[in-house]
């Protein structure tokens, strides 16, 4: 579904990323996992177009999407829940999902779309009226989650979805993602800071350290890894 071959990125003169690739088969979750400033977010940036690899390619269903400006790989359907959530706080929560359906694909689905949204966070459909800015850490996630789901994404990209978060609340968060996987059949990539509840979520994984992939096998594997259990596990 999405091949990632050999990118380079980076910032200005601060080459980030070195030749990082990897693939994510249709169904698929995928967890990318690292320490902070591994390259996790900026991996994330160059699949939705708001970073240019400086070398390698993208390539989503046959088409390369390096070269297309980012809402231009929304329309095909490749949509990212960023770390910190950037939500609309004027905004209310409705307004904040509707604004999730804006391109031609995602508004002929609206009405499914939100009618899924609030039955996978009850907790949305009770507070639609309510102004974004004024919620809670977690219910602000699922809102992020749920204006995303609001584009009728092929590929759901999340970064870092529990960070802030309270456990029960995590809990909460990633059963809802794995949920979407295995009942939806949505197709994820997945930068967790909990590597565990990662690793046990996903299908196949990788490790990225100083912006190249380290190691890459189910998550299971890398579960069981010693070099994995040791740096990220803390066993």
């Amino acid at each position: 579904m999405l091949t990632v071959e050999q990118i380079d990125v980076s910032y200005g003169d601060l080459q980030v990323l070195r030749g990082v690739s990897l693939a994510i088969h249709r169904g698929e979750i995928v967890a990318l996992v690292g320490s902070n400033g591994a390259g996790k977010t900026t991996t994330l940036r160059a699949i939705s177009g708001l970073l240019r690899p400086r070398h390698g390619q993208i390539i989503f269903e046959g088409r390369r999407i390096d070269l297309l400006p980012p809402h231009q790989i929304v329309e095909l359907g490749i949509v990212q829940v960023p770390e910190g959530r950037r939500l609309f706080p004027a905004m209310s929560v409705l307004e904040n999902l509707e604004l999730g359906a804006y391109n031609a694909r995602a508004r002929s689905e609206k009405n499914h779309r939100l009618d899924l949204v609030f039955s996978l966070f009850p907790r949305l459909a009770e507070r639609r009226k309510q102004l974004a800015g004024t919620m809670s850490g977690g219910e602000q996630q699922m809102l992020a989650i749920g204006r995303a789901l609001m584009t009728a994404p092929r590929l759901l990209m999340l970064d870092e979805p529990s960070l802030g978060l309270a456990p029960l609340v995590t809990t909460q968060i990633l059963d809802t993602i794995k949920r979407l996987n295995h009942e939806y059949g949505t197709t994820i990539l997945l930068v967790e800071q909990n590597v565990a509840h990662a690793l046990a979520m996903a299908h196949r994984a990788y490790v990225i350290e100083n912006g190249s992939i380290l190691l890459e096998g189910t998550g299971q594997e890398l579960a069981r890894d010693p070099a994995v259990r040791r740096a990220y596990l803390g066993l």
